[in-house]
């Protein structure tokens, strides 16, 4: 059952460790689910995998199930991986092309602003796993 405040994918059930759930689902892109996705090249079929931590001990290996995420952390992901970087990327472009009046200067400057920015978030991404929870219901 579908809610629109939620992202779903069928997925299924690699391993049980305790409490901790690896389950494996086909992404597909808007694309890979389209008819005429077999004489099309950007036809994108991907296999992810995610932990869920589940304490009813209701779930077997193999077993296929739903994992949802809240749409809202959806758009936070989004946000940390593509429109902060970009906005930093875009603000610093303009602000050192202004201050230095050097385009080259400039755009090696911003550009250099993703190694920090991706090497802090890789260091604070335990932080973020726990603000990300999938949940899962069974089929």
């Amino acid at each position: 059952m579908s809610n629109s405040k939620s992202i779903e994918h069928r997925g299924r059930i690699d391993s049980i460790d305790g409490n901790k759930i690896n389950i494996s689902f086909l992404a597909l892109s808007g694309c890979a689910s389209c008819h005429a996705k077999g004489v099309c090249t950007v036809a994108d079929m991907q296999e992810k995998s995610v932990e869920v931590f589940d304490y009813s001990n209701q779930y077997k290996v193999g077993q296929e199930v739903n994992v949802t995420l809240k749409q809202s952390l959806g758009f936070r992901a989004l946000f940390l991986g593509y429109v902060l970087p970009f906005l930093l990327v875009l603000i610093i472009l303009i602000a050192l092309t202004i201050a230095t009046n050097n385009e080259a200067v400039a755009g090696l400057s911003a550009l250099s602003v993703l190694v920090p920015y991706y090497l802090i978030l890789y260091l604070v991404k335990d932080k973020i796993k726990k603000q990300f929870t999938f949940s899962i219901t069974k089929i």
